[in-house]
């Protein structure tokens, strides 16, 4: 069997792991009234589902060193099956926050298998695949909202349900498809994951410092976008829409991103979607009006994409082969953690009394230092590149 029916397989698999992370940010309105909680214990809830997908990261590239990665990824599935079906049945706050826990570890450990497997199976055009992989992850963030809506006509737990359902399919395809495909051998001399944090600390670090604060900054800002809207006094409905439109612009961000990481210098042109980021963030809140804020957040959800795939390339692609995996997974992991905060960040800020405009002109402007520091080290030359 060919390469292609398990790449397609892996981008069905993605596509449910991430819907598993993007779905409580359209759940948060109706989790605060069905559970009776402020908006930090929901920050913290939707906190806990980034937490629980940094949590597994190195131990997932230690378990690498000894399990090939296809079972890994269908290891994932299972615990994605299982961790949908236990939020399905959350009757309590801390019952709903081990299952947003669990379904974040399936996630987490999910992407640091798969990625690395990905990029092997097209070794000649990482970009372009990572890219591809990404757009299928990508879409179901754009049907979160929508596919919340449907459910929230029965049932918020309807939506986990259907979760569970189709990870045991596609689980159950995948290692159909696995055991007929001819798998590759790169990575088969990645088995010391300390030796490849410290020969690839330099990489590891640049890759830690762009993605996990400006993910933190998006981790907060995607996940209170529909009250932050609201505040912004723009209707209910159009609130809770707006999510799809930012998830949306990024289906063609990662695609077109992942052909151009293949292309451009890796480091100028991450931090040059990190500066316009910044910039997006700026504008984001100083505009009022539907139609100033639906340009602007369909722009802002483009560049935002257009980071993980041009970091994914930079990095699967400059490690080597006895380390990739390893050194992955220690970034990933430390990325991780480092975002999973933000939406507990503004979760408490906001509950304190603080208005959205002023957290994210705060965010904006330490990203926007972080930016500027690291331009500096490149223009000195102490970047790796």
């Amino acid at each position: 069997m060919s390469r292609g029916r398990l790449f397609g397989t892996l981008c069905s698999l993605v596509f449910l792991v991430n819907l598993a992370r993007v779905v409580f940010a359209p759940l948060l309105k109706e989790l605060i009234s069905v559970f009776s909680m402020g908006e930090g214990t929901a920050g913290l809830v939707a906190t806990l589902v980034w937490v629980g997908s940094a949590a597994l990261r190195v131990p997932t590239g230690w378990l690498l060193t000894r399990v090939a990665r296809h079972r890994v990824v269908l290891g994932t599935g299972v615990v994605l099956t299982a961790a949908a079906a236990f939020t399905a049945g959350a009757n309590s706050v801390p019952m709903l926050a081990v299952g947003a826990l669990l379904m974040g570890l399936a996630s987490g450990a999910y992407f640091v298998a798969a990625n690395p497997l990905v990029s092997e199976l097209y070794p000649e055009r990482v970009g372009r695949t990572l890219g591809i992989h990404g757009m299928a992850s990508q879409i179901a963030a754009v049907v979160a909202a929508p596919f919340v809506t449907l459910a929230l006509l029965y049932d918020w737990r309807l939506a986990f349900v259907a979760i569970g359902v189709a990870a045991a399919l596609v689980t159950l395809a995948l290692y159909v498809t696995a055991r007929r495909t001819d798998l590759p051998a790169a990575g088969t001399a990645d088995r010391d994951v300390v030796g490849a944090a410290r020969q690839q600390w330099r990489i590891i670090l640049l890759g830690v410092a762009v993605l996990g604060f400006t993910g933190f900054v998006w981790q907060g800002l995607f996940n209170f976008y529909e009250l932050y809207m609201v505040q912004k006094g723009l209707a209910e409905t159009t609130a809770k829409n707006l999510l799809t439109v930012v998830f949306a612009a990024g289906v063609p961000a990662f695609v077109v991103s992942g052909r151009l990481a293949d292309r451009l210098p890796h480091v100028p042109y991450l931090l040059g979607i990190v500066a316009a980021f910044v910039g997006c963030l700026f504008v984001l809140t100083r505009i009022e009006g539907v139609v100033p804020v639906v340009a602007v957040t369909a722009v802002l959800g483009y560049v935002i994409h257009s980071l993980f795939p041009a970091l994914d390339t930079y990095l699967l692609d400059t490690l080597p082969d006895e380390s990739r995996a390893s050194a992955y997974a220690v970034y990933s992991g430390g990325m991780m953690i480092i975002q999973a905060m933000g939406s507990v960040a503004v979760g408490t800020l906001a509950e304190a009394g603080v208005a959205y405009d002023t957290i994210f002109v705060g965010f904006a402007t330490g990203l926007g230092v972080l930016v500027v520091v690291l331009t500096g080290l490149r223009l000195a030359g102490r970047l790796p590149t």
